[in-house]
């Protein structure tokens, strides 16, 4: 008989967690080592139960998110695998978190089977990609987005610095309406749509000191 997998539930939201232990605890070969709220909670379990796999959200509401919790984990000597389990699926959520480290990328609309399975495929080390997520790789590989322009380089450190359009175009000497036109084109070739998303990235890439 096979040994059961442990799993680490991290999660903000106390109802997601409950139900995920329910579902979890319905599958004979998955053993709930523990629960977490927060990443910083996260970590210090895995230190102590040493889990195979963190099932990982990534909105982890104040503290660290779910990206800085699994890179913080994969630096651990004993290290668990990562399964990412978010209703986020844009190219820039994506990669951060494969950047990190995580084993797997699932959305949470995924069938329990499909959980279970990624589950243990996770705790072997092997890659499992939502369908979604999996052509959102495939099409990013196909088609890298296109570099920033210097241009775009430089709003971009003003917009991580926290300046407003109408700052940002004094400080260029260009008008609004541009610096509208350039971030248009920044959140398309970063795969975000708010400025946070863009800055994240932007830092996370190293695009921005």
């Amino acid at each position: 008989m096979s040994t059961a997998v442990r799993v680490l539930v991290c999660d903000d939201h106390a109802v997601v967690r409950a139900g995920l232990l329910a579902l979890l605890g319905s599958a004979p070969d998955i053993e709930v080592t523990g629960e977490a709220g927060s990443g910083e909670e996260a970590i210090a379990l895995a230190r102590k139960l040493r889990p195979d796999v963190v099932l990982m959200d990534l909105q982890l509401g104040e503290g660290i998110d779910g990206v800085e919790t699994t890179r913080r984990l994969a630096a651990e000597p004993a290290a668990p695998h990562v399964l990412v389990l978010t209703t986020y699926d844009t190219d820039a959520d994506i990669t951060r978190a494969i950047e990190a480290g995580a084993t797997g990328y699932l959305l949470k609309a995924e069938r329990p089977e499909e959980l279970f399975a990624a589950i243990h495929s996770a705790a072997q080390g092997r890659t499992t990609l939502s369908a979604p997520v999996a052509g959102r790789v495939m099409a990013h590989l196909r088609n890298p987005a296109p570099a920033l322009t210097p241009r775009e380089r430089d709003i971009l450190t003003h917009l991580s610095r926290g300046l407003g359009n109408r700052d940002i175009a004094r400080a260029l000497h260009i008008s609004e309406a541009t610096v509208k036109t350039h971030l248009r084109r920044i959140y398309d070739k970063l795969g975000v749509d708010t400025r946070s998303g863009a800055v994240a990235v932007a830092k996370e890439r190293r695009l921005v000191t």
